[in-house]
């Protein structure tokens, strides 16, 4: 790497981390304030806050860095064409894969963290989240309960909380329980609160009632309490038990496991794994093609600029669209490769046919003629 490529990288690369890093913080802070209710009123710890932040800090990433680094070269390379830069070095016999090649490398570099969140950190970072949301809506469901709404813990458990006083108790509660279908209960009560047992969590509620309905005789058993516990353990399935979802499995196992019958969102995803890294490359290309072919105009790149970020938009159009219509149907799955591939092979075509066309930079002296 010569020390006009490295000059070029560092600048592109120092942009793209820029860039990466402010979207990523943005969207991260944005994203994390609808997790500090779990801190302020649900009395989820702090350590706890900012491990579940962390785990979904990857999929926001993943989608920025391929516009970072269609940022970084398009503002690189346009600010080396409006201060001459870019002239010198074609002067000095640079062809336009060696102008390219910074480029190509602050590419490849996205591409490689890109594929390297594909296969492991993304499918990773989400296992783990969903595992502790698992585990926070068994172990703590008092955490995700929503005053005013009816709250399903499970298949066979709904609590309704009318209210929360400012010591965390529960005021006017009604539980419906259908583990055995032809007997559901339900339990209502003035106030409540959720205790942390070693056999489990328990809801203690104090004076309400219990009805049971028995479908099958049609009677109605009602019993009034002044205190009554529901062992909510009872309800709890293991994490370990858990279905995983397609985001959650390794490329190996989208790729060789086998899906369920009928079942294609492991194979959609495996594309959408292998393809999202070539976006990087994709954003790299487009604005490439825009300013280092074609001829050089003294009054500025402004139209190559904003063609370039209409070729951005459209790609990602494009790139959005294929995708919900492969979460329909697997037969738009090559759409997305040719979408992602067609901007890398065009810019190529274009790179080597302005190299082909252009005049050599250092001709020969002529041979003096003999007097």
């Amino acid at each position: 790497m010569n020390g006009i490529t490295r000059y070029i990288v560092r600048q592109a690369l120092a942009i793209m981390l820029f860039v990466a890093v402010s979207f990523t913080a943005a969207v991260w802070l944005v994203q994390s304030l609808r997790l500090i209710d779990l801190i302020v009123n649900r009395g989820l710890s702090l350590g706890l806050f900012v491990y579940l932040a962390i785990l979904i800090l990857p999929r926001f990433i993943d989608v920025v860095m391929p516009i970072a680094v269609f940022i970084a070269i398009l503002f690189t390379y346009n600010r080396l064409m409006s201060e001459s830069e870019l002239i010198v070095m074609r002067a000095t016999g640079m062809s336009q894969a060696a102008l390219a090649r910074p480029a190509l490398i602050a590419g490849t570099l996205s591409f490689a963290v890109l594929l390297s969140f594909s296969l492991y950190f993304l499918p990773a970072a989400n296992r783990a989240f969903k595992d502790l949301q698992f585990e926070i809506r068994n172990r703590f469901a008092s955490v995700l309960l929503q005053e005013g709404m009816f709250n399903t813990l499970s298949d066979s458990l709904t609590i309704y909380v009318r209210a929360r006083d400012t010591n965390g108790e529960l005021i006017g509660l009604l539980i419906h329980e259908g583990r055995e279908p032809d007997k559901p209960i339900t339990v209502v009560a003035e106030r409540g609160t959720f205790v942390d047992t070693d056999s489990g969590p328990r809801v203690l509620m104090m004076n309400g009632s219990r009805q049971q309905y028995d479908r099958t005789t049609g009677k109605l058993s009602v019993l009034t309490f002044e205190k009554y516990s529901l062992d909510l353990a009872a309800y709890r399935d293991a994490a370990d038990f858990r279905d995983r979802e397609p985001d959650e499995l390794f490329l190996n196992e989208l790729l060789f496991r086998r899906p369920p019958p009928g079942d294609t969102s492991r194979l959609i995803e495996a594309n959408l794994r292998l393809i999202n890294p070539l976006t990087a490359l994709a954003f790299c290309a487009i604005p490439l093609a825009c300013l280092l072919t074609g001829e050089f105009n003294r009054r500025g790149q402004t139209k190559r600029v904003l063609l370039a970020v209409l070729l951005a938009f459209l790609f990602e159009t494009l790139d959005i669209a294929f995708k919900n219509l492969a979460g329909r149907s697997t037969a738009a799955v090559p759409f997305l490769y040719l979408n992602v591939l067609a901007p890398i092979l065009i810019t190529a075509w274009m790179l080597w046919r302005d190299s082909r066309e252009a005049p050599p930079r250092h001709l020969a002296a002529s041979p003096t003629p003999a007097e």
